[in-house]
């Protein structure tokens, strides 16, 4: 189902060519202003740069259409709608499937009633909606002092610096404010060339993107099934595109020996911290006051004008398939600010199941 929270409950709502797409957020306290301003830059930040990403161009004029009257939160649902607005729906063709695509899976799942057209409900165009999720909960994290970033860990093979085990809150505020954030600046223009000799060859890359939450205090997260780690995970594989995600080390930390996988403790200006970070940030699923950092897997964009086998559904033949259409050459710099978005919804919603939402106004 497309809902989830139980102190800060979400659904999502609406298809990619349908006739909008919407989020309703129940919970949220009475007389709380919106960041309307940071929800429009976000979806813009979505949006993209139009040579690194499809040329469908959404203006994305959210409307509120409940749970807010005079500037301030009324306690009821808040429902936020887009219109979609820029759909080319002949581009679809419903009896061939195409690869690495939802269209096999929805079509054995719902039986040929899914709304195919640009994936229907499946689609990334719906990750406008958690954008603007994140904005509100980004805003609300600022009363704690919590701020989350990410940069452009690689594009297919080439590869951005990694978080420092201390992340300052400048190089953070960097990130956030780049339309292409890359810790080290002097691989954009290699990342960008890596993208666009793709959309040359009519095909596409992939990348990894990497997060870090600072701030963020110990104490957050339960063991096993609530875990900091299992909630996070669990919404950023909500994600599409998302293949994988590692904390801290992650994979790598198999290589170690424990001397060298372990973070020391040390107390520093009468406070426990720790020396090293493999941990991401995170022991026995709790939050250990170092920054909480992830580095996230999103696949090549499926969509690629390369001929490709593939199954017509209607006449149960082989045939092959030669995308036309919009798509972008790799989806990782719009994902970036979705990944943000649903993180700061993931610690929104795990600091409301210890504390509440009383501390919110």
């Amino acid at each position: 189902m497309s809902t989830f929270g139980q102190m800060i409950k979400v659904s999502l709502f609406g298809e990619s060519h349908g006739k909008m797409i919407g989020i309703t957020i129940h919970h949220l306290p009475a007389g709380l202003r919106l960041p309307i301003k940071k929800m429009s830059e976000l979806l813009t930040k979505r949006r993209g740069n139009t040579a690194l990403s499809t040329p469908r161009r959404e203006p994305d004029p959210f409307e509120i259409i409940s749970g807010y009257f005079k500037g301030y939160t009324t306690g009821a649902p808040l429902t936020i709608v887009i219109p979609n607005q820029d759909t080319r729906s002949k581009d679809y063709t419903p009896e061939i499937l195409r690869p690495s695509h939802a269209d096999l899976t929805s079509w054995e799942k719902y039986q040929g009633h899914q709304d195919y057209r640009g994936s229907g409900h499946f689609s990334g165009r719906l990750t406008a909606m958690i954008v603007i999720l994140g904005a509100i909960a980004e805003d609300l994290l600022l009363k704690k002092n919590i701020y989350i970033g990410s940069h452009l860990a690689s594009i297919h093979i080439h590869e951005d610096d990694l978080f420092p085990t201390n992340i300052s809150l400048e190089l953070i505020k960097r990130l956030n404010e780049s339309h292409f954030p890359l810790i080290n600046e002097e691989k954009e223009e290699l990342f960008k060339q890596t993208i666009l000799s793709a959309k040359d060859q009519k095909d596409s890359v992939g990348g990894r993107i990497e997060t870090a939450i600072i701030n963020i205090p110990s104490g957050y997260g339960e063991p096993f099934f609530d875990s900091m780690e299992s909630i996070i995970s669990h919404l950023i594989f909500s994600v599409p595109s998302v293949k994988g995600i590692e904390f801290g080390e992650g994979f790598n930390i198999t290589k170690l020996y424990g001397s060298e996988a372990n973070d020391p403790i040390e107390v520093k200006n009468q406070k426990i911290t720790m020396t090293k970070n493999n941990s991401g940030g995170i022991q026995g699923g709790i939050s250990n006051g170092m920054p909480i950092t992830f580095k996230v897997a999103i696949k090549p964009t499926a969509s690629i004008g390369k001929p490709q086998s593939t199954v017509n559904i209607k006449t149960m033949e082989n045939t092959t398939l030669e995308l036309v259409g919009r798509h972008d050459p790799s989806i990782v710099p719009r994902v970036l600010p979705v990944i943000n978005a649903i993180t700061a919804y993931a610690v929104l919603e795990m600091i409301c199941r210890n504390e509440g939402i009383s501390w919110m106004i």
